[in-house]
């Protein structure tokens, strides 16, 4: 989300007149848009500022923004920590960024904080592909979150759930189809919820309009006060140019059986699902206010794997939350196992001021103790994510090429359905083959890692449809 977001205020700024630059010193002026799900973010937002500081010491003009969750959170903070700032934005406004630097430009510091989420016409309006991958794109479906999880900040600083309307998503797919992209991300803090406020204000004014809700939920006599998740992945999935959807982050407390139908019927939505575990303990995952417990969540992913054939499934897991006993990280650990993860986001609790955990200092667990289960849970996940790559090797896979490898030189890195990454060699310097990125690529896999993949290139299916930005010298 904060990814997208960062995106969008370059679109913004290029709209405005700007041209993006990799220099610093180069720059009129520097975003950082900040996250605060884990504590680490705080000292590097300071750190980064520090640094920027020197920068603007040597360049007045230079205009310095900070945006995003932090932000949010800090307000006032990040201006009295850092006079040289110029823009202080949260997460509800950022479409006012160029704006805002213009009133700094006569009135010194701005900090504008919105309280309430809301859907920014004028941010959705853009149409935004990932910096380093133009073929591929993320699309926000609903901003905020309702749910009440213990460890963390996201409501607080992103605000309550509002769902986009149905027909505006539908359109920001169409007209990134029409650029070329072929790859869609639908992005909600949990989209398995998107359009329930939709179908609630529905039925609360009586009207039932196509372009907010959907064709498909109008012509259901039954408008049932559910979420519309599904008729949005058939949708999005059957405009002309769309081969891949995904989507990320989905609830397992909320994940509901249409969900998963779409995902195996449709072709174009893709065999990956993100099930955030958190915690393996029903103990911990009540005291977390999950909504689950792990003998459901192995029912609902058995329930996805039998309906859909290969499914590849990730997890995000906490270590060490207020509270937890060598018996609850041993759940952890047998659910972690039990579950066979392909891939897992484990991260060591951090306690964020305003959440229920962060209250619970005189639970807290020792630091060493907590490192000491983190390392043992990598084992596990690790072994289950070398398990199911390993029963790749051997079977030819679809994949949408990224481009040259950041780190081998002469192998190219790609994306198979599953979202797995595979390395392999670029054709000979004279072959008739020509691959580029946001081609489409037949390669076998030959061997596995824990991470990533390796293959052989069998064939180039489809050519690339973005289209490419050429640089013209005019003199």
């Amino acid at each position: 989300m904060n990814e997208h977001d960062s995106e969008r205020i370059a679109s913004l700024l290029v709209k405005d007149g700007y041209s993006q630059t990799d220099d610093v010193e180069q720059a009129d002026v520097v975003v950082l848009n900040t996250c605060c799900i884990r504590e680490n973010a705080d000292t590097k937002l300071y750190g980064n500022l520090g640094h920027l500081k020197a920068v603007k010491d040597r360049n007045q003009d230079l205009q310095i923004v900070v945006a995003g969750c932090l932000a949010q959170k800090d307000r006032d903070e990040i201006a009295k920590r850092a006079s040289w700032v110029d823009v202080v934005v949260g997460t509800h406004n950022v479409s006012r960024v160029p704006a805002l630097l213009e009133d700094s430009r006569n009135y010194g510091t701005i900090v504008e904080i919105l309280e309430e989420s809301a859907i920014d016409d004028e941010l959705f309006s853009l149409t935004a592909t990932r910096a380093n991958l133009p073929f591929s794109a993320f699309v926000t479906v609903q901003v905020g979150c309702d749910n009440n999880c213990a460890f963390c900040i996201v409501p607080a600083v992103r605000g309550r759930e509002v769902s986009r309307k149905f027909g505006d998503i539908v359109a920001e797919v169409e007209r990134l189809a029409q650029e070329g992209v072929t790859e869609v991300t639908l992005l909600g803090q949990n989209v398995n919820s998107y359009g329930r406020d939709l179908a609630i204000e529905a039925r609360r004014s009586g009207e039932y309009d196509r372009f907010t809700l959907g064709d498909r939920y109008v012509v259901d006599s039954a408008h049932s006060l559910r979420p519309l998740f599904s008729e949005l992945l058939r949708e999005v999935s059957a405009i002309e140019g769309i081969e891949r959807v995904r989507f990320t982050s989905p609830h397992p407390k909320d994940i509901r059986p249409e969900t998963i139908a779409a995902m195996a019927e449709v072709r174009q939505v893709m065999n990956q699902l993100h099930f955030p575990l958190q915690a393996g303990s029903d103990r911990i995952l009540a005291m977390m206010h999950r909504g689950y417990t792990a003998e459901r969540y192995l029912a609902k992913l058995a329930a996805a794997r039998q309906a859909i054939p290969d499914l590849a499934v990730t997890t995000d897991i906490i270590v060490g939350f207020p509270s937890e006993t060598e018996e609850d990280f041993e759940a952890t650990l047998e659910v972690a196992a039990a579950a066979c993860f392909d891939s897992a986001f484990t991260f060591i609790y951090s306690p964020r001021p305003g959440t229920e955990a962060s209250l619970m200092v005189d639970h807290f667990i020792d630091p060493e103790v907590i490192q000491r289960r983190f390392d043992a849970l990598k084992v596990v996940v690790e072994h289950s994510a070398l398990l199911k790559h390993q029963e790749r090797i051997g079977r030819v896979e679809m994949v949408l090429v990224e481009g040259p490898s950041k780190k081998q030189e002469g192998v190219f890195s790609a994306r198979t359905s599953q979202n797995k990454l595979v390395h392999f060699a670029r054709p000979k310097s004279g072959s008739q083959v020509r691959l580029a990125a946001g081609s489409y690529a037949l390669v076998e896999i030959t061997s596995a890692t824990p991470h990533f993949l390796r293959g052989d290139l069998v064939d180039v299916v489809a050519p690339p449809r973005h289209r490419r930005k050429i640089d013209v010298a005019v003199g």
